[in-house]
């Protein structure tokens, strides 16, 4: 494990070299997750990729910072570490959340990226009320309360069974986030618009969505891609919101078929 201070929070982050001249993958997971989501990825990426995961501020084992935050708190976080870590024209890819981050990225610091993934995400998620809403009951109730609504967005049917240790395992990644954190970012998710954002986009992107995603449906990443000049837009059969985890070999193939076409 590996921290560092970046905008007067920690950062917890994970690089592994892949050797000078590799390719550099960024993977952001999403809200209500650490970086572990990516593990199950991971190792279809390590020989021939430099691949950098960390957790977001109010997530995992970063710092909380002061909460609630904007898309741009977290972009700045990932450009900071990036700056560190001497970084730059990377492949950013950003699931839900991430997505955002990553769309915002592009916009503040487009240096540091090559391309983007965009996966189950959108440039704008849900509506002021639904994360107004989102918020009163996790602040009020604890993220216990919102538990099996959310994991009917994240996971298929077949992947929600109560004998799935898996599933068990990644109720209580989102039920252990601090409250504060996944709220805080909760008001980033409610007060980013990237719609302008997107048009403008002039690298390489790939968006990819389960087609069961019940968070960002197939519709919704496909408003994204129609947006953004020469996207590529996939479906993954089989998976829902967070299909690293559900489908990891599909995920991770569409991923580096992409990145394999890009030009040096």
């Amino acid at each position: 494990m590996q921290f560092v201070h970046i905008n007067n929070i920690v950062i917890h982050y994970d690089i592994q070299r892949a050797g000078d001249g590799k390719p550099v993958v960024v993977f952001i997971n999403s809200l209500g997750t650490d970086s572990r989501i990516w593990h199950h990825e991971l190792p279809k990426f390590a020989e021939d990729y430099t691949v950098l995961t960390y957790d977001k501020r109010g997530h995992g084992l970063s710092g909380l910072g002061n909460p609630p935050y904007s898309i741009a708190d977290h972009a700045a976080d990932l450009a900071g570490l990036l700056d560190h870590l001497q970084l730059s024209r990377v492949i950013v890819c950003g699931l839900s959340v991430g997505g955002l981050i990553a769309q915002n990225l592009y916009a503040n610091r487009p240096d540091l990226v090559k391309a983007l993934v965009l996966s189950n995400t959108a440039h704008k998620i849900g509506t002021a009320e639904s994360w107004a809403a989102r918020i009163a009951a996790v602040e009020q109730n604890g993220i216990a309360s919102i538990l099996d609504a959310i994991m009917e967005r994240w996971f298929t049917a077949p992947f929600r069974k109560p004998d799935n240790a898996a599933y068990q395992a990644y109720c209580n990644m989102l039920v252990r986030q601090p409250i504060s954190g996944y709220s805080g970012t909760c008001a980033a998710i409610r007060d980013a618009d990237f719609t302008e954002v997107a048009k403008k986009i002039a690298v390489p992107v790939l968006c990819i969505v389960g087609r069961e995603d019940g968070s960002t449906p197939p519709e919704v990443v496909k408003s994204l891609a129609d947006l953004i000049p020469g996207a590529r837009y996939d479906i993954i059969e089989g998976a829902a919101h967070i299909p690293c985890v559900e489908a990891p070999a599909a995920h991770a193939a569409l991923i580096r078929g992409f990145i394999e076409q890009l030009e040096d």
